[in-house]
């Protein structure tokens, strides 16, 4: 197997056992992004000489060598952020962000910006000034967003992994969409310097997105500068919850995950609890209404009135839209934070994971991003966010996980949630549902991955 479609702690074994050459590794890299990119557009810049610069100088860590994709959200030394838009209201230069920081200490080399979904408002990634990202499952869908060119990326075997940003959801989705293992850490957890709302979010987190749940630990270990260390999934507690996040979902995504959680119980010898959790839908728009008055910080109606014609006209009314927000709404916003952190702690002294669908149905065209589910027809974004806000409103950690292929040989996948700072126990979860497939899904392959790959 050519060290190119190892994975991130195959890579970094090979090289650190001098069984693959770092330099031969990262020429591979470049060229197997320029042969596969053009079908998915997933990765929208590279920069070979200061690729190659950081490797020459690259520590012997965990990741020495091992070449990466980060997501267009975050400054690099010799490039700013676009946010995937013409434009971006904050002002931005290039610069030594947290993430980058992050991977330099630990030897990783990067080796290409991926795309992402226009100002990162949306969960499909059909939009982008550089043009949309295409799934590697299929390329006339969406990969997920807003980090979807770091997972097209790594789905389609690029890179072996990628830095992505969740706000709303922007590591699960994409990981849903494409088959991947993406991790939201709990907030504050990862790392977050050089984000240009990094003062003032409550809600976005840098996350690992990669193959596997081994992989993620690897990474997240480096994002959070600190180890992950594998611990016993055994006796796991698994807290169901009735409504519609868990049943107004396709059928197929219903049956698989149903599946899924029952492996993971027999895996681990663990039980079922329904529980309930009132108040999903006002957690779920008081996680909308936070990040858009996040978004506003330090922006003024002239800037407004002088967008770029080239952003989208949906981003452009977007933008104009959040100007009318009450300040009661935040207010009220921040009181429904409050209350579900507290109902969250009293139930996990009751369960140690919830589960239910990241999204309720498979990717969906790239051209017209609905879905069709039990209640009728909608967009994906209204569909998908339902699943995904209450992590990022109350900071608790999430991780999707690939636990299925739809009729159409589309990715689904099941999300897991924990009780604050149990990152850990997400992955060993994720990692005990895994062997009880007998990792089938985190092995599947896209068509686009199973190109005769270039030789390292």
């Amino acid at each position: 197997m050519s060290a190119l479609d190892l994975s991130i702690r195959g890579q970094a074994t090979a090289i650190a056992a001098g069984e693959a050459g770092a330099a031969e590794l990262l020429e591979a890299t470049l060229a197997r992004i320029e042969e596969r990119n053009p079908a998915i557009n997933a990765v929208v810049a590279t920069f070979p000489e200061h690729s190659r610069a950081m490797l020459a100088a690259a520590p012997q860590g965990p990741l020495h060598g091992v070449p990466l994709v980060i997501k267009d959200e975050w400054p690099l030394p010799w490039r700013a952020q676009r946010f995937g838009s013409a434009q971006l209201l904050a002002p931005t230069a290039p610069g030594e962000s947290g993430p980058y920081l992050a991977l330099r200490d630990a030897g990783a080399v990067i080796v290409g910006v991926g795309n992402m979904h226009e100002l990162g408002s949306g969960s499909t990634g059909n939009v982008s000034v550089y043009g949309p990202a295409r799934n590697p499952w299929d390329t006339s869908r969406c990969p997920g967003g807003s980090s979807s060119g770091p997972a097209a990326a790594t789905a389609a075997r690029l890179v072996a992994g990628a830095v992505g940003a969740d706000g709303l959801g922007s590591v699960r989705f994409p990981a849903a969409y494409c088959g991947l293992t993406g991790l939201k850490p709990t907030f504050g957890r990862a790392a977050m310097a050089g984000h240009h709302m990094a003062a003032v979010t409550a809600l976005i987190v840098s996350g690992p997105l990669c193959a596997d749940a081994a992989d993620c630990r690897l990474l997240g270990a480096a994002l959070f500068g600190e180890e992950l260390a594998a611990g016993d999934a055994g006796g796991l507690r698994i807290g169901v919850v009735h409504g519609a996040v868990a049943e107004d979902v396709a059928p197929e995504v219903r049956s698989a995950c149903d599946a899924a959680v029952e492996e993971l119980r027999v895996q681990t010898g663990g039980t079922l609890h329904e529980i309930e959790l009132p108040d999903l839908a006002a957690a779920t728009l008081a996680a909308i209404l936070t990040i858009n008055a996040e978004s506003l910080e330090g922006v003024t109606p002239e800037q407004l009135n002088d967008l770029d014609p080239a952003v989208s006209p949906i981003n452009r009314g977007l933008a104009k839209y959040r100007m009318l927000l009450p300040a009661a709404a935040s207010v009220q916003a921040a009181r429904v934070r409050t209350l579900m952190r507290r109902r969250l702690a009293a139930l996990f002294e009751q369960v140690d994971v919830i589960a239910w669908p990241t999204a309720p149905a498979v990717a969906p065209p790239l051209d017209v991003p609905m879905v069709e589910l039990p209640s009728g027809t909608t967009t994906a974004d209204q569909a998908n966010v339902r699943g995904a806000a209450l992590a990022n409103l109350t900071g608790i950690p999430a991780i999707s996980l690939p636990v299925g292929l739809s009729s159409e040989g589309l990715p689904i996948a099941l999300q897991l949630q924990a009780a604050w700072g149990r990152d850990e126990l997400l992955l060993d979860a994720a990692e005990a549902l895994e062997s009880a497939n007998g990792r089938r899904w985190v092995e599947s392959l896209p068509p686009v991955a199973r190109a005769e790959p270039v030789e390292s």
